[in-house]
């Protein structure tokens, strides 16, 4: 039955005033800290996160909110903010008592609707004046939204809720047994990322809008629809857009089930009609000759619409199971219903996409190691790249002539720049973290490029301790990125920090090994069927050729990786010759055949391993498994520290758990950290305190001592 939404708007608190201070949010340093000007865990966890952000209508105020942790109550709180574009003091217009996230502007600019708990503790969409005032609750849906959107006519709104559609549980399944715990399946998709499918499912819903709240709701992805939209596990709401009428709602799904969802990357683009109720998949045409699927096998996925309405841009993979191939930007014309792919000639990926006009589309894009924003046009399909340097922009939004984005580095966490789209130029509009930056030192950072062994250049980041002193041995890092198919960029990360480990006396070495995006297709997808292959040369060559350097203390490497960069841990520690004097890896795979009995979108190892492993005439996946690090522990013979999270359901535990097994039973000094709160990421404070505290003490006891 789906989710049922009582349309009332409420009032709360409509004369209450905006808050103007952050005193009592924003952490401060110890003086000891301050004093010590060192790069901790517990320094880094006091640093403030930008996440959504927008420029108002009229392109005169930043729209954005920052997120600040309390380690004592192992949680955060999200503050929405508003300061001016041009630069200025920023104004609090959420209290720190609970969150508030998801902020956008009414059509004029007057108001914002954000998401926050009503009295109950459910999300709802709410509704205030742009300083701050006169807060109103906008809806009452049972058990709260997940995400919403308002339509720029202000007259429509979409939401998310999960909406019970399958009983999985034995208590409802038999009747009589109301005190059993049993789930009962009886296809794939029994667990996804970090939960256990117990029905639910993420639907869309649109309904009216209006001063006083909304009326009329309606699931457009049916009562009995037994998949997400937006797209599991992430549930990105960027994949869902209004018309600019707000007649038309645009959003990504993959209606399939079971295994055909697990081995299938296959969604689409569905457009449903406000006014008819009717709805159309535009990679699906249909013909008088049939179905016309063309080439959209691959995922399809976040659709904009142009400002006139007649065109939908989008980006789609082509290789159907492939789910990081590269993102192609193409157009619909809802009137000739005909597509044009706009990168056929740009080896790169294209995301975050924003139309300028109804000719002109900008996006971004990562390119050698960085992320930088781009242009094209729809009638030329010529890509230019309009900014440079050593930064990755990780997102953007544009309103008139100015363009707002997020900058950061792997010194620097995101800070709000304005972007000039004429030449590129960068003008910094926040400096929120401030109070850390000016406190603690951070390390050089170096672009170097190394000859791989088969005879081509390798981009690798090389960050090097604060006060470093080259007349100093240091124990060195390689660190192995995950993936496989993600790049080793510009970024700043709250769980993998570069800058954190090199505060901690260590040379990190980070290569953009074969698999990596931005360095393009070839260089990305070669890494399919060949883990043990290429890649891990590169790895090689990237710290043999750091450990020529005087500095670098050869008797003293350590191996450090999450995810594939984990399987990669597992693999060298049987494979090194001796570099390596200890090794951590963080939900890594261990074991081939056992992995692809163990987890949920096969579509992953399919494609990768390139198959699976009772095929035995298939050479690649036979070759894949031949390689498997459980096959090499026999040559293990160095320190491994290993992490894992009980809810991971992409690498289950259970391999960390026979790494583990393995290690121990090898008489190999190991230790395994358990998280029974946390999936394939270290998400809450003090487990991440925690982790950083088993990390570094593994190096320092196998790198220092």
């Amino acid at each position: 039955m789906a989710l049922s939404a009582l349309t009332l708007g409420s009032c709360a608190g409509s004369a209450d005033a905006p808050v103007v201070t952050d005193a009592d949010i924003v952490p401060t340093l110890t003086p000891a800290e301050i004093e010590a000007g060192v790069m901790t865990p517990e320094v880094m966890w006091k640093m403030g996160r930008i996440g959504s952000h927008s420029l108002s209508p009229d392109g005169t105020t930043l729209l954005y909110t920052i997120t600040y942790y309390n380690m004592a109550d192992n949680k955060g709180t999200t503050a929405i903010f508003t300061q001016p574009a041009e630069g200025g003091e920023r104004t609090r217009l959420t209290a720190n008592t609970q969150s508030a996230s998801s902020p956008v502007w009414s059509a004029d600019g007057s108001r914002i609707y954000y998401a926050t708990a009503d009295a109950e503790g459910n999300t709802q969409v709410w509704s205030m004046a742009a300083d701050g005032r006169d807060k109103v609750q906008m809806t009452s849906v049972e058990g709260g939204i997940e995400s919403f959107g308002v339509a720029p006519t202000g007259e429509a709104l979409f939401y998310t809720a999960k909406v019970h559609v399958t009983d999985i549980r034995s208590e409802r399944l038999h009747t009589d047994m109301d005190k059993s715990k049993a789930k009962i399946y009886d296809d794939l998709m029994a667990r996804h990322w970090d939960y256990w499918d117990e029905g639910d499912y993420s639907h869309i819903f649109v309904a009216d809008l209006n001063d006083n709240g909304i009326s009329n709701d309606k699931d457009i992805i049916g009562a009995d629809a037994a998949w997400d939209a937006p797209l599991a596990p992430y549930f990105d709401t960027a994949e869902i857009a209004w018309s600019n009428d707000g007649k038309k709602l645009a959003y990504t799904c993959k209606p399939l089930t079971g295994a055909e969802y697990a081995v299938s990357t296959d969604s689409d683009i569905f457009i449903y009609d406000t006014e008819d109720g009717s709805t159309l998949n535009i990679n699906k045409i249909k013909t008088n000759a049939g179905m016309r699927i063309m080439e959209y096998v691959g995922y399809d996925r976040y659709p904009v619409w142009s400002p006139d309405d007649k065109q939908l841009a989008f980006c789609s993979m082509a290789t159907p199971g492939y789910e990081s191939d590269k993102d192609r930007l193409f157009v619909y014309d809802l009137q000739s219903k005909e597509h044009t792919y706009l990168t056929p000639d740009f080896d790169h990926s294209a995301q975050n996409v924003i139309w300028k006009d109804s000719k002109t589309l900008y996006f971004l894009s990562a390119i050698e190691g960085t992320q930088q924003v781009c242009k094209v046009g729809v009638d030329n399909a010529q890509v230019e790249v309009i900014t440079s340097g050593d930064h990755d922009i990780a997102s953007m939004s544009i309103a008139g002539d100015k363009c707002l984005t997020t900058l950061m580095t792997i010194s620097r966490d995101k800070e709000l720049y304005e972007v000039n789209l004429a030449d590129g130029a960068l003008k910094q509009l926040s400096n929120i973290n401030a109070h850390v930056y000016d406190n603690v030192k951070m390390g050089k950072v170096e672009k170097r490029m190394v000859k791989t062994t088969d005879g081509k250049e390798m981009l690798t980041w090389v960050i090097l301790p604060p006060d470093f002193d080259p007349a100093k041995k240091y124990p060195t890092l390689l660190y192995c990125e995950g993936g496989p198919q993600s790049v080793v960029s510009q970024g700043w990360s709250y769980r993998w920090n570069f800058q954190l480990m090199a505060a901690q006396g260590y040379v990190v070495v980070a290569p953009n090994r074969r698999g990596c995006p931005s360095f393009g297709s070839e260089w990305r997808e070669q890494i399919s069927g060949d883990y043990a292959g290429q890649n891990i040369q590169d790895y090689l060559a990237a710290i043999d050729e750091v450990a020529k350097e005087p500095w670098c203390d050869t008797d003293h490497l350590g191996c450090i990786g999450a995810s594939y960069g984990g399987y990669s841990v597992y693999y060298l520690a049987g494979n090194h010759d001796n570099r390596f004097k200890a090794f951590i890896s963080h939900c890594g795979i261990f074991n081939f055949e056992s992995m692809y009995g163990e987890t949920e979108e096969l579509f992953f190892v399919t494609h990768d391993y390139g198959g699976n492993y009772w095929d035995k005439s298939n050479a690649i996946a036979q070759r894949s498994y031949a390689y498997s690090p459980h096959k090499f522990v026999q040559n293990w013979n160095t320190p491994i520290l290993i992490i894992t999270g009980e809810y991971d359901f992409r690498i289950p535990f259970t391999q960390s758990l026979q790494a583990f097994t393995a290690a121990r039973l090898m008489g190999v000094d190991a230790r395994l950290v358990e998280f029974e709160n946390e999936a394939h990421q270290v998400f809450k404070p003090q487990n991440s305190i925690v982790w950083n505290r088993e990390f570094f003490g593994w190096l320092d006891k196998y790198l220092k001592e």
